[in-house]
């Protein structure tokens, strides 16, 4: 019994797996990174502007989203536009002995409204801009003050509650999540098949014809006796046809498969072609459907005429008579089955 391959396919299947660990771990500090970097949870968690606080100190603390209760607005007249749509209006109002310019959304001001006794917001304090300059040039005028001294009485920062834009970054945020509880869905299987192989696609196809740990006991003990034919990374035992690649792993009994066929890959890089590669397509009943890809010509040859002598059911080669075959076999045309494996091979 030849030790190299002394629970080969478990073995393979652990491999397998630990190699697709890093992407997901990797990916998953990266998020973390961004999120401390970027201060992401700044939007979603905002922090409390208390009354002892300046607009500029809590600016300068890179506390920019805040949440405030302002007391006594007054409406400037003036108004923010966007596309031609008012998306704010500027009141003023006193916090201690600063006067600051708040910046409310139409419905907070209910389009507008001359005063407001108190409003609770969420905002972003922003610096003010060349569009701020020209509100308080126009304020200077109304009020008969100097540019110079408006500017001396009234804050710098502006508080906008439009800015805050919780809704435009919904988008980010649902790619941050989802992507994010992907990768850790795929961490939490892929050790667990790393612990229990038993529990991995490879195995659990088996189910489909029959006990899946007997099967795969079988699958060891002939491949540990020794394989028909061997390429390498996929072999033939008596019973059954095993592909132990960096692509996948896979274990169908040969009584199963109905249909096997081979594609070719051409690889070049603009005008330079670098080399053909073969994949190898098996169609079994219960609609289960595998590739092994990026093989040679000759190792796929000799597995597909292998395959054909031990089960003279199979149908061999591509063609449109065989493709109808296996639909009216399986019930469901081919890119079914596919799009399965496809899922198959994402977790």
């Amino acid at each position: 019994m030849p030790d190299q391959f002394e629970h080969y396919i478990t073995k393979n299947i652990k491999a397998f797996y630990k190699r697709r660990l890093l992407t997901p771990i990797l990916y998953l500090i990266f998020l973390l990174v961004l999120w401390f970097v970027l201060s992401l949870s700044a939007p979603l968690f905002p922090d409390t502007l208390d009354a002892s606080d300046t607009l500029e100190s809590t600016y300068r603390r890179h506390e920019e989203y805040v949440s405030a209760t302002l007391s006594d607005l007054k409406f400037t007249g003036y108004t923010q536009s966007f596309l031609g749509h008012i998306s704010g209006y500027y009141y003023y109002t006193m916090r201690d002995d600063e006067c600051i310019i708040v910046l409310l959304s139409p419905n907070t001001s209910e389009q507008g409204l001359p005063e407001i006794p108190q409003v609770s917001v969420r905002a972003k304090i922003l610096h003010g801009s060349e569009n701020f300059d020209e509100l308080l040039n126009h304020l200077a005028s109304d009020l008969n003050w100097t540019e110079n001294g408006i500017h001396n009485k009234v804050s710098q920062y502006v508080l906008s509650e439009p800015d805050y834009n919780l809704l435009g970054n919904t988008l980010l945020y649902i790619v941050f999540f989802a992507t994010g509880g992907y990768a850790l869905i795929c961490i939490v299987f892929f050790i667990l098949y790393i612990c229990f192989p038993i529990l991995s696609p490879a195995c659990q196809d088996l189910a489909l014809f029959g006990n899946p740990k007997k099967l795969l006991e079988q699958a060891e003990d002939e491949l540990a006796t020794l394989p028909q034919l061997a390429t390498e990374d996929m072999f033939i035992t008596e019973h059954f046809f095993i592909e132990t690649s960096v692509y996948g792993n896979a274990i169908v009994p040969i009584d199963e498969i109905i249909w096997i066929y081979k594609y070719s890959t051409l690889h070049k890089f603009f005008w330079y072609h670098f080399s053909i590669s073969y994949t190898l397509h098996i169609s079994a009943n219960r609609h289960l459907y595998i590739q092994c890809p990026k093989n040679i010509k000759s190792d796929i040859d000799g597995i597909m005429d292998y395959l054909a002598e031990a089960n003279h059911n199979i149908l061999v080669g591509f063609s449109e008579a065989n493709r109808l075959k296996v639909q009216e076999i399986q019930g469901t045309p081919m890119h079914f089955e596919k799009f399965i494996a496809l899922l198959k091979k994402r977790v």
